[in-house]
């Protein structure tokens, strides 16, 4: 057989494109680090706030605060760039950026929830540098407010309507660009670098050439106006000591006083950009290599960047200019158009950065099927590969952002939108280290976790620190997005960093859980159920999930054969219907399926092995052995049944053959009453406590308590009925089903029955005595229920022999207490005890009976079996139960 391994066909063959996705068999052209990664990154964060804001930021809060905060800014975007590289070089990376690296470590609902937040966000950053442009273009070529005709240069009509038109042409520019594909798209950016870099050229240029010069500058104070003139110095050393402290003043946009924290705000927003080359991971020839390097890169140049530009300014311009004048550097640039053809480029081209990343994120969201059938469109390519339909549904989302028109309405809400996808990123990587996964060994290695926890708080400060009301909304907004894509989304073969994480941490915890520190305080039934047939064992699996208290619960299943003689593990492909099983029944189990020679040994393999350090099952539960035909169940769950379209309808018709129908009467059992005795002969001498169940499939929870005016009841009867002569109550099996009752009503679905202890007591004896000594103990073991006395002399009296008390026998030790002279017991009494338990006023939902421990003599296994059958013959669900724990405590 043909072994198939993801790492021998790993990119050796060419993986053909989706049917219908238009792709061709040709590669389409792939971009280099420094179109694909390097230029975007750097365009989109110079944009305007290089041109616009970088003298606000120095004059507001001085030279050294100015240096300080871009330490802190970069500092907080470096932890964030570490972190997408150390992911980006693990592995093969596709398209969709920061969502693809989210998704595939943290999962379809982290990763849908912030990848529909991250094409928000690119969306409403398309939006903003379009409405940017447009106010810039409006500034410069729009007519003055009340002036109808055109002057000089002043020619573009200025209302809502016209500024949505001048937004929409720009925006249908960008798309255009955006159809044609990346490589049309890298060029195009590639000339607009190359203007930026000439406009921040002449920039530079200007503070060496230009001569000092005075700049007018109108202040509006209320009603009042007035002109007064900023300075530009030219290198001068006080001005410098002028500009290095801080001044926070108003802003004479919005007459807002400023402080560190807004200014500070002000100038983060443009450092985001450094997502904007990851975005076109889909498009790179290889992304593993050119997005930590072209970012990197793109970093490191415009923190040089900004801080010299900073220092200059500084040098240059006095603190009356930069606080009031934000275009000064229009004013002072050797030919003024310069500035102004610099801010158009790097907007329009920040613009088109963030319409090709929303498409290329809804693209991968689409692809990826995280929504189902509602993105189906935009999973459409060109015959080169371009998401077309992605870029015009991207396309369609900003311009109906366009219609708000308010510029600062958006720019909040996307720096926010940002910082939360980061400070995923950063999460994502962190819990990749902390998960220690063997196979996360990234070629970048410069981070560690410490790196990746300073960028999750430094983008949690920030996202507050701009707008704690956005920040709050947004993080609600990735919540119940995340909610709704854990249950609606399908599940994926990504591999889940939860299920690394927690195999971390259960590993470590089952390390410190030592059995050697048990107490009898803190014991709870820790449950092996073997099940032969799910398909008629349905309701027993149920109950047995409330019978567990938190405690560990598995599903064992034996299937007789030799592996020797079979050509792989025929247990192996049963496992996913097992897990299924548990899933529909919505148990909380795991799954032990063993191959042995024999029922019998198959048990014994699964009580030695199953569990882990101090979780291993304490108790053995067992349907009931007799001749009654299975009856099959597993149809009425609703994900099995044929007609069902639940979440597992699409599994259901392939999951059922590997659950063999239900044995016919005429079949043969799979194992012997006799072997079946030595089952529970085993587990008692492996120490274990055994539970066997009669009836459960007449049980119905749902039915049982619906009923109006019917009480619900769980009777206990703690007498060993095969040794009525050694009435005791406090013996350690019947100590240890007054606790196993008691477990049963403290589940929430059974807190409503009413639990009734039955007390058997003969006439001459003392019934008073007996009675109060069983409620003093059932006080002491703070069980609430009622008991009910019986006077049964006319049954004890059928009894084969009145055996003097032995009071050295006791059940906790672990002699044989089924002497061969009790096979003697006659078939009247027993049948005179069933009968005596039918009789009682109520059909109770469950009845827990004390079950005696099997004769050791082999050939009195089938006598034990027959009289359990008389025993419990039509009682209802019936649990006989040996226990051999101590279980109980008096102490708190």
């Amino acid at each position: 057989m043909a072994e198939r391994s993801p790492l021998l066909n790993y990119r050796l063959f060419a993986a053909p494109g989706p049917a219908g996705s238009g792709r061709s068999s040709a590669s389409p052209p792939k971009l280099s680090t420094f179109l694909g990664v390097v230029v975007p990154t750097l365009l989109s964060m110079f944009s305007v706030v290089l041109f616009l804001r970088i003298g606000f930021v120095v004059g507001q809060a001085g030279l050294y605060q100015t240096i300080l905060m871009f330490i802190v800014a970069y500092l907080i975007i470096s932890m964030t760039v570490l972190s997408v590289c150390a992911i980006s070089t693990n592995g093969a990376l596709d398209a969709g950026g920061a969502y693809y690296m989210i998704s595939r470590a943290l999962g379809p609902e982290f990763g849908g929830s912030l990848g529909v937040m991250f094409f928000f966000a690119n969306v409403c950053g398309s939006a903003l540098y379009v409405l940017g442009l447009v106010e810039s273009i409006v500034d410069t070529f729009g007519l003055p407010p009340g002036q109808t005709t055109s002057s000089g240069i002043q020619v573009l009509p200025h209302s809502y309507w016209y500024e949505i038109l001048y937004g929409t042409v720009i925006l249908i520019i960008c798309l255009l660009v955006c159809l044609v594909g990346a490589d049309i798209y890298a060029k195009a950016t590639f000339i607009i670098f190359i203007i930026v870099i000439v406009v921040i050229s002449t920039i530079f240029i200007s503070f060496f050439v230009v001569s000092p010069k005075s700049i007018n500058i109108t202040v509006t104070s209320g009603n009042n106006t007035e002109f007064r003139e900023g300075l530009f110095t030219g290198f001068n050393l006080s001005t410098l000591k002028s500009n290095l402290p801080s001044k926070y003043v108003a802003d004479y946009t919005t007459g807002v006083m400023m402080g560190f924290a807004a200014v500070f705000a002000v100038m983060f927003n443009g450092c985001t950009g450094i997502m904007a080359g990851s975005n076109m991971s889909g498009d790179l020839k290889n992304p593993s290599y050119s997005i930590p390097r072209g970012t990197i890169t793109a970093v490191i140049f415009t923190y040089i960047v900004y801080n010299i530009l900073s220092l200059m300014i500084s040098c240059t311009c006095d603190r009356f200019l930069l606080q009031n004048n934000y275009g000064f550097l229009e004013d002072i640039n050797v030919w003024h158009p310069f500035v102004i053809i610099g801010i158009y480029s790097s907007t329009l081209s920040a613009a088109m950065s963030n319409l090709i990343g929303a498409s290329r994120i809804l693209y991968a969201l689409a692809k990826d099927n995280i929504f189902g059938k509602l993105l189906v469109p935009a999973k459409k390519t060109s015959a080169s590969g371009n998401p077309w339909a992605a870029v015009l549904i991207s396309w369609v989302f900003v311009q109906l952002v366009l219609f708000t028109g308010k510029l600062n309405t958006i720019a909040g809400i996307v720096t926010i939108f940002f910082l939360l996808v980061y400070a995923a990123v950063d999460l994502a990587c962190l819990a990749l280290e902390w998960a220690s996964a063997p196979n996360f060994r990234p070629t970048f290695r410069y981070f560690t976790w410490h790196t990746c926890v300073l960028g999750i708080i430094g983008c949690a400060i920030m996202m507050f620190l701009i707008s704690p009301i956005y920040a709050s909304c947004s993080i609600a907004f990735m919540l119940i997005l995340l909610l709704v894509l854990h249950y609606v989304s399908p599940s994926s073969s990504w591999g889940y960093i939860s299920q690394a994480l927690i195999f971390h941490q259960v590993r470590k915890y089952l390390l410190m859980l030592d059995v050697r520190k048990d107490h009898v305080k803190f014991w709870r039934p820790q449950v092996l159920l073997m099940v032969a047939n799910p398909r008629t064992s349905t309701q027993l699996i149920c109950f047995a999930n409330d019978l567990k208290k938190s405690g560990l619960y598995v599903l064992g299943h034996v299937q007789t054969g030799d592996l020797d003689e079979m050509p792989s593990d025929p247990l192996q492909a049963q496992y996913d219907s097992w897990l299924s099983l548990v899933d529909a029944l919505n148990v909380k189990s795991f799954v032990s399926l063993t191959l042995s020679d024999s029922v019998r040994h198959g048990v014994q393999h699964l009580l030695f092995i199953s569990g882990l350090g101090g979780m291993r099952p304490n108790t053995l539960i067992l349907g009931f052995y007799d001749d009654s035909v299975p009856e099959d169940d597993l149809q009425q769950i609703p994900a099995f049944s044929e007609s069902s379209h639940s979440i597992y309808s699409d599994q259901g018709s392939s999951l059922l053959p590997h659950f063999p129908p239900a044995r016919h009467r005429s079949s043969a059992k799979a194992l012997s009453g006799r072997e079946y005795v030595g089952i529970i002969s085993d587990s008692i001498k492996m120490l274990k406590n055994v539970c066997l169940a009669r009836y459960f499939n007449q049980l119905n929870k749902a039915d049982l308590f619906s009923r109006k005016n019917y009480e619900v009841s769980i009777d206990v009867w703690p007498l060993n009925p095969l040794r009525p002569d050694s009435a005791s109550y406090v013996d350690t099996c019947s100590l240890f089903l007054l606790q196993m009752a008691c477990i049963l009503n403290m589940v929430r679905s059974w807190r409503k029955a009413r639990l009734r202890i039955f007390l058997c007591v003969e006439s001459g004896n003392s019934a008073g005595e007996h009675e109060k000594k069983l409620k003093q103990l059932l006080g002491q073991l703070r069980i609430k229920g009622s008991i009910k006395t019986l006077h049964w002399d006319s049954v004890a009296a059928l009894h084969w022999h009145k055996q003097v008390p032995d009071h050295s026998n006791n059940e906790g030790n672990f002699v044989n207490n089924f002497p061969s002279n009790a096979m003697k017991i006659s078939n009247d009494y027993l049948i005179a005890v069933n009968r005596m338990i039918l009789e009682q006023d109520t059909h109770p939902a469950i009845r827990f009976l004390y079950l005696p421990r099997p004769p050791a003599d082999l050939a009195l296994h089938e006598r034990y079996l027959e009289q359990l059958e008389i025993l419990t013959r039509d009682l209802g669900p019936t649990l006989l139960i040996h226990g051999i724990s101590a279980v109980t405590s008096f102490d708190i």
